[in-house]
C-alpha cells in the first residue's frame, strides 16, 4: 500500500515541480537577471567567473525543479501513507491538500517570515554557511512545531474541546513557539542599498514558486488517490 502512495507522490511531485519551474522561469528568472545586472554594474564586472552561463542555468532550471519535485513528492507520498488515517478530512483529496498545506507552512512559509528569500547579491558571502545553517535549523524546528501542533489538536479533540476553541489554542501556541524561534535564531542579513522594488518582486516570485509547487503537489496527489479509489470501487 505504501508503494502505491510512493508512486503517486513521485508522479505528482514531478508534475508540480515542472509547474513551479515554469512559473520560476517566466517570473523569477527575469528578477534574478536584473539582480545580477545590478551587481555587475556596481562592481564594474569584477565578480567571480560563472561556472555555468545564465543560459545553461535557465535550461537546467526545469531539471532542478523536476528533481526537487520527484524527491519531495516521494517523501510526501510516504508521509501521506502514515498520516492518512490520522487526518480529520473526509476524503483523500482533502487530506492531501491539508497535509501539503501544513508542510508548506512549516517548510517554507514560517522560515520565509524570518529569512525571506534574497537575490545572490544580498548578504555577506563570508557568512553564507552560518546563514544556511540558521535557515535549515528554522525549517526543521518549524516542521517539528507543526507536528506538535497537530498532536496537540488531536489530544484536545479526544478531551472534548470544541473546534473553535481547539483551533484558537493550537494557533496561539504555534504563534508563541514561532516567536520564540525568531528571537533565538540569528537575524536575517540586511538588504540595505538594494532596490526595494526589485527585492520584494524577487521575494514574491519565490513565494509564488513554492506556493504553486505545494498546491500542485496537494491537488495532483489528491486527484491520483481519488482516481485510484474509483478504480478500486469499480473493480
Amino acid at each position: 500500500m505504501v508503494s502505491a502512495y510512493l508512486r503517486r507522490g513521485l508522479a505528482a511531485g514531478l508534475l508540480a515541480g515542472l509547474l513551479a519551474g515554469l512559473f520560476a522561469f517566466f517570473v523569477g528568472e527575469p528578477m534574478l537577471d536584473r539582480a545580477i545586472a545590478l551587481e555587475e554594474a556596481t562592481h564594474h564586472g569584477e565578480g567571480h567567473e560563472e561556472v555555468f552561463s545564465r543560459s545553461t542555468q535557465k535550461a537546467g532550471l526545469f531539471f532542478a525543479t523536476g528533481l526537487f519535485g520527484v524527491t519531495v513528492g516521494g517523501v510526501f507520498g510516504i508521509s501521506y501513507a502514515f498520516f492518512r488515517e490520522r487526518l480529520a478530512a473526509s476524503s483523500d483529496f482533502k487530506r492531501s491538500i491539508s497535509l501539503a498545506g501544513a508542510i508548506f507552512a512549516g517548510a517554507f512559509l514560517i522560515p520565509f517570515l524570518k529569512y525571506p528569500a534574497n537575490p545572490p547579491t544580498v548578504g555577506d558571502p563570508t557568512t553564507i554557511r552560518e546563514r544556511t545553517a540558521a535557515y535549515f535549523t528554522l525549517v526543521a524546528l518549524s516542521l517539528l512545531g507543526m507536528l506538535l501542533a497537530w498532536l496537540a489538536a488531536r489530544t484536545l479533540k479526544k478531551r472534548g474541546v470544541g473546534v473553535v476553541r481547539r483551533r484558537l489554542m493550537v494557533g496561539a501556541g504555534l504563534v508563541v513557539v514561532t516567536g520564540m524561534l525568531f528571537l533565538v535564531l540569528p537575524a536575517a542579513p540586511s538588504a540595505d542599498g538594494f532596490p526595494s522594488g526589485l527585492l520584494w518582486a524577487f521575494r514574491l516570485s519565490s513565494v509564488g514558486t513554492q506556493l504553486i509547487f505545494w498546491a500542485g503537489l496537494g491537488v495532483l496527489f489528491g486527484l491520483l488517490c481519488e482516481r485510484a479509489n474509483r478504480k478500486g470501487a469499480a473493480a
